[in-house]
C-alpha cells in the first residue's frame, strides 16, 4: 500500500474551536479518500504548513501530485519542499478532502466539542485510523464483496479488542 499512496495526496485545513479559541486540523487524504495524516496547530501559517507536509512526506514517502486549497502558505511551504512543480490548485478539486471533514464534524457534535489541543490531536489520529479501517466504498462493490470485507473488518477489530 505505501507504493500505491504516492499517486495523488489532497491537503485540507480546517477549523476546531477549543474553549472558544480558533485551533486549525490539517489533514491529508489520498486518492481513495483515506485519512494519511492529521495535524492540530494553533496558527494557520507557513510554519504550521511545513511542519505537516513534512510529517506527512516522512511517514507517507514522495507523492506524484498534491492538491491544496488556494491558502498562501500551501505555496510557501510546498517551495520550500522543492514540490512547487507538483502541486494542483482548482476551485472544486479539492472535494475529497472537504467530504472527509463531515464524519470527523459528526463525531465532533456528539463529543460536544473539544476542551484541550492534545486531546485533540490523539481523537484525531484515531479517528482516522477507525474510519479508514471500517470505509469500505459500498458504492463501487457488490453486496457479496461488501458483506465480506465488513465482516473481516469487524473480526479483526473484535480481535485487536480482545
Amino acid at each position: 500500500m505505501r507504493g500505491f499512496r504516492q499517486w495523488r495526496w489532497h491537503l485540507d485545513e480546517m477549523f476546531v474551536k477549543i474553549n472558544g479559541e480558533t485551533h486549525y486540523l490539517w489533514r491529508a487524504v489520498d486518492q481513495e479518500g483515506e485519512v494519511l495524516e492529521s495535524y492540530v496547530t494553533k496558527k494557520r501559517d507557513k510554519k504550521a504548513a511545513l511542519s505537516f507536509m513534512k510529517k506527512a512526506l516522512k511517514t507517507h514517502g514522495p507523492v506524484e501530485a498534491i492538491t491544496t486549497g488556494g491558502l498562501p502558505s500551501y505555496k510557501a511551504a510546498m517551495s520550500e519542499l522543492g514540490n512547487q512543480d507538483r502541486q494542483e490548485i482548482g476551485r472544486w478539486a479539492n472535494n475529497r478532502v472537504e467530504n472527509s471533514h463531515f464524519p470527523f464534524r459528526r463525531r465532533e457534535r456528539v463529543m460536544q466539542r473539544f476542551r484541550r489541543m492534545k486531546p485533540l490531536q490523539k481523537f484525531a489520529s484515531v479517528h482516522a485510523n477507525l474510519h479508514n479501517h471500517f470505509n469500505s466504498d459500498r458504492h463501487l462493490t457488490d453486496r457479496q464483496t461488501y458483506m465480506t470485507t465488513r465482516s473481516a473488518a469487524l473480526a479483526e477489530w473484535q480481535n485487536l479488542m480482545a
